[in-house]
C-alpha cells in the first residue's frame, strides 16, 4: 500500500485561483496554494503559480492520482430565467438556477414585452430557462415566450422546464431555425410543488460540455482530469454533506454557510426549514432543502456602496466607535481602489463593522420571516421563505471574515436577533470558521470520496464560538 496518495482540487475563481493538495491515504492537507486568476491571457498561468507554492510546499514537485476543478472564473454562469407568475414558476426556475451556481441576471415573469426581448439580448446570458404553467395548466404564455425568444441574436444556451404539454412546440419552434434546446422535467409540475433537480442537471451538462470553453477554462483541461462544477454549487455540495453525513458518518445537522466576497455575499443553507413554532401556516413556493442566495449588491469592495446604503456612515462609526471621517475616508479609499486593505486598528474596525452589516443584510434575504394575523381563531403566524431557526451549524469563508481580527463579531450577526423576533435565524448554532479556505474542496471533493470529504471537513473547520 502507498504512504501517500495526492489529490489536487483547484477553484478557478474569478478573483483568486485556489489550489488544495490532499493525501488520501493520511486525510490531510498536504499543500495549499493561491494566486490571482489570469483568465484575460492564458488561466493556467494563475494556476502555475499556485501549484508552484504547494511545490514549495512539498520541497519538490508532487504527483497527483487525480487533478479535479470547479470554476466561477469570468463572472461565473450567468443565467436569466422567464416563467408565467412571479411567485410561482419564476421563483422555482430562479432556485433552480442558483442552486445550480448561477448568477442569475434577471427574473421576467409573463409574456414577454418587446423591451424585455431587447434587454436579454444585451445581457446575452450563457443559459436562458424558459419555464411556465403546471403540467396540464397554461401553456400560452411559454408559447409565446418561445416565439420571441427563439430569434434572439445572442450566443445563450437554452432550457425548457416548463407544462410538458407545450415540449414538442418549443422544440420544433427552436429546431425551425436550427437552434438547439435542453428540455427538463416542469420545475413546477403541480402548484406548490417545487421540482428542480432535473433543471439543475441540464444547467451543469450545458456547463461542461460548453460554458467552460466559453470562459477560457478549456486550456485547464488538458492538464487537469475534470472541471466538475460552478464553484458555488462545489460549496452547496460541501453544506449538503457536513449536514446529512454519509451512511457511514453522522453529519453536523442543519448548516448555513455564509461567503463575505468583494462583489457578493452568498449563503447556502441545507435545511428543510420547516415550521419550529406551533400556530404557523407557511405561504408561498415551498423551499428547497438546499438553497443559495446571492445578494449582488452587498460586496465588501466592488458592491460596498451597497452596505452603506442599506445602513450609514454615522450607524458603521457609531459601531465600531469612530469619528464618521475615519469611516467615510476609509470606504472612500476601498470603493476608490478594490485592493485596499485595513492598515490600522481603526481600519480594521471599519472593516468589521461593514463585514456585520453585510452578513446580517444577506441572512434576512435568505431566511423566512412571520407575519402574525388574527383570525377567528386566535392570534396566527403566516411564515414565507425558511425557518432556519434549528440550524446546527453556521460556516464563514471568505476574506474579509477568515481574515477579520474578530470573526466571531461577525459571523453572530447571522444568528437569531430579539430585536428583530420575526427573522426566522439560527437560535443555537455552532459557528465555524473555513480558515483554510477548504469548502470547494470539500465538494469536489465528496464526488470522489464523501467519507473521506467529510473526515476532512471536521478535521479543519475550526469551531470558534
Amino acid at each position: 500500500m502507498p504512504n501517500a496518495q495526492y489529490i489536487l482540487l483547484a477553484d478557478f475563481g474569478s478573483t483568486y485561483t485556489k489550489c488544495v493538495a490532499i493525501d488520501l491515504i493520511s486525510e490531510q492537507i498536504v499543500g495549499i496554494g493561491k494566486s490571482p486568476t489570469t483568465v484575460e491571457t492564458d488561466i493556467m498561468d494563475g494556476y502555475y503559480s499556485a501549484i508552484d507554492k504547494i511545490s514549495y510546499q512539498f520541497n519538490q514537485k508532487p504527483v497527483f492520482y487525480r487533478k479535479i476543478a470547479c470554476s466561477s472564473a469570468a463572472g461565473g454562469l450567468r443565467m436569466v430565467t422567464i416563467g408565467l407568475i412571479p411567485d410561482l414558476t419564476s421563483a422555482a426556475a430562479k432556485n433552480a438556477a442558483l442552486g445550480a451556481g448561477a448568477k442569475v441576471e434577471k427574473v421576467y415573469a409573463g409574456i414577454l414585452n418587446n423591451s424585455e426581448v431587447s434587454e436579454i439580448e444585451m445581457l446575452e446570458p450563457d443559459i436562458i430557462i424558459l419555464c411556465g404553467g403546471t403540467d396540464g395548466g397554461n401553456d400560452k404564455v411559454v408559447r409565446e415566450n418561445t416565439k420571441k425568444i427563439v430569434n434572439l441574436k445572442i450566443n445563450s444556451h437554452f432550457i425548457y422546464a416548463g407544462n410538458k404539454e407545450a415540449k414538442d412546440f418549443v422544440k420544433d419552434e427552436f429546431l425551425s431555425v436550427g437552434k438547439e434546446i435542453s428540455v427538463a422535467e416542469n420545475v413546477m409540475p403541480e402548484i406548490g410543488v417545487l421540482n428542480i433537480e432535473s433543471a439543475q442537471r441540464e444547467i451543469r451538462e450545458i456547463f461542461l460540455r460548453n460554458i467552460i470553453h466559453a470562459k477560457g477554462i478549456k486550456n485547464a483541461n488538458k492538464y487537469l482530469d475534470n472541471v466538475l462544477m460552478p464553484t458555488p454549487m462545489a460549496v452547496l455540495k460541501a453544506a449538503e454533506l457536513v449536514a446529512n453525513g454519509t451512511r457511514q458518518q453522522l453529519g453536523l445537522g442543519a448548516a448555513l454557510i455564509v461567503d463575505l466576497g468583494g462583489a457578493t455575499t452568498d449563503i447556502h443553507s441545507a435545511s428543510y426549514g420547516k415550521p419550529t413554532m406551533p400556530n404557523v401556516i407557511t405561504k408561498g413556493l415551498p423551499e428547497p432543502y438546499l438553497k443559495r442566495t446571492v445578494e449582488g449588491d452587498i460586496g465588501m469592495r466592488y458592491n460596498l456602496e451597497g452596505i452603506i446604503k442599506n445602513s450609514c456612515i454615522n450607524d458603521i462609526a457609531e459601531d465600531c466607535l469612530l469619528d464618521q471621517e475615519t469611516v467615510a475616508n476609509y470606504c472612500s479609499r476601498a470603493k476608490k481602489n478594490v485592493k485596499t486593505l485595513p492598515e490600522s486598528s481603526e481600519e480594521l474596525k471599519v472593516e468589521r463593522s461593514l463585514a456585520k452589516i453585510a452578513v446580517e443584510i444577506a441572512i434576512k434575504r435568505h431566511a423566512g420571516f412571520l407575519n402574525n394575523v388574527f383570525t377567528p381563531m386566535g392570534e396566527l403566524f403566516v411564515q414565507t421563505g425558511k425557518d432556519l431557526s434549528d440550524v446546527s451549524v453556521i460556516i464563514g469563508t471568505g476574506g474579509a471574515i477568515v481574515e477579520s481580527d474578530s470573526p466571531i463579531d461577525i459571523l453572530k450577526k447571522i444568528a437569531f436577533n430579539p430585536l428583530d423576533p420575526f427573522s426566522l435565524r439560527p437560535k443555537n448554532a455552532k459557528i465555524f470558521l473555513d480558515s483554510k479556505y477548504i469548502l470547494f474542496a470539500v465538494g469536489l471533493l465528496s464526488e470522489i470520496d464523501q467519507n473521506i470529504a467529510l473526515r476532512i471537513a471536521k478535521k479543519y473547520l475550526t469551531q470558534i464560538n
